[in-house]
């Protein structure tokens, strides 16, 4: 299997001169190719001459070590993903610092009318995650030259063009251990198309820092999801017990939503939700599950509350606003 390390420099509107079918005009494409082994095989680089947005934006000039008059002689998207994809070939998985750039690679792929790369979920490797579920705290999403920093990688290009950025990106993923790498990531621009498609899975390869996730097809609104039996259902992913609520679905903001069940084999289990917008409009929801402490079942119970506390005191300011 080879590595795509992949990284994009774009361009972008400014206030109402933005297209909104295309916010985001990819203006370079650079790539790494490593083998099986992590060793680095090929690259791929191309400036794309833009034909949306004709000037630089400001924040886009800060960004990026680009000029438009260097992009006047590039080749047109279209063209350049064109070879992109004869040059990935077969056998493959894509590797991102973080996870806009397959977004916005079809979106603007899309914007041109060309074949989709996938009409459904797909792996790929965050490395940004991976880097921080191997030196640091899991959580933490770092920038790229910070973990270049962390690493003591040596410096020997400069930041902030696409094939540079996905060189150091393979340097970091070279150096991440083997096991780290069962942590991938779900690329979503388009998402299951249906209940069969939608996706279900465990990681596990570290035991105190198992999880499971779900990733749903999609839905009209978020009440309609919210009442989907299979999505608010708390089921043990072990052992596959329905499992009883300790804390009922909350949610602190109309966007997250908690629930703490119990499974008396494996002990407390936090399920969050997480309520997302797909492409197409619709609603789709992206689950985890994980087993907790008491003490962050504690955290969770004075989330509820607060939560509470927060409804109750909004109803209040409400009918007093009503009644003056």
């Amino acid at each position: 299997m080879n590595y795509i390390i992949l990284d994009l420099e774009w361009n972008q509107g400014a206030g109402e001169e933005t297209e909104k079918n295309l916010p985001f005009e990819i203006v370079e494409i650079g790539a790494i190719k490593l083998n099986s082994q992590r060793e680095k095989t090929d690259e791929f680089n191309e400036l794309i001459r833009p034909q949306v947005y004709h000037e630089m934006n400001h924040i886009t000039k800060k960004l990026i070590h680009l000029q438009m008059e260097q992009l006047k002689d590039g080749k047109c998207f279209p063209e350049v993903m064109r070879a992109f994809r004869n040059w990935w070939g077969d056998n493959y998985v894509f590797c991102t610092w973080g996870s806009m750039d397959l977004t916005e690679l079809q979106r603007n792929i899309r914007f041109y009318n060309m074949e989709p790369m996938s009409d459904r979920p797909f792996r790929f490797l965050d490395v940004q995650k991976l880097f921080s579920i191997a030196f640091e705290d899991r959580k933490s999403r770092k920038s790229l030259e910070y973990a270049i920093d962390f690493l003591k990688i040596k410096k020997d290009i400069p930041f902030h063009r696409a094939l540079s950025d996905a060189y150091y990106t393979a340097k970091i993923l070279a150096m991440i251990d083997e096991n780290v790498l069962e942590n991938y990531s779900f690329d979503v621009f388009h998402i299951p198309a249906g209940r069969k498609e939608e996706i279900r899975v465990i990681f596990d390869k570290v035991p105190q820092e198992s999880y499971a996730k779900y990733i749903s097809r999609g839905f009209e609104d978020k009440i309609k999801a919210m009442n989907d039996r299979g999505i608010v259902a708390t089921k043990c992913y072990l052992c596959h017990k329905n499992l009883k609520k300790k804390i009922r679905w909350f949610t602190p903001n109309g966007k997250h939503y908690y629930c703490i069940s119990y499974c008396d084999v494996h002990g407390n289990m936090k399920s969050k939700i997480r309520i997302r917008k797909a492409e197409n409009g619709q609603i789709y929801v992206v689950k985890t599950e994980k087993f907790i402490s008491e003490t962050e079942v504690e955290n969770i119970f004075h989330k509820q509350e607060q939560a509470r506390q927060h409804r109750k005191e909004k109803r209040a300011a409400k009918n007093q606003n009503h009644r003056s």
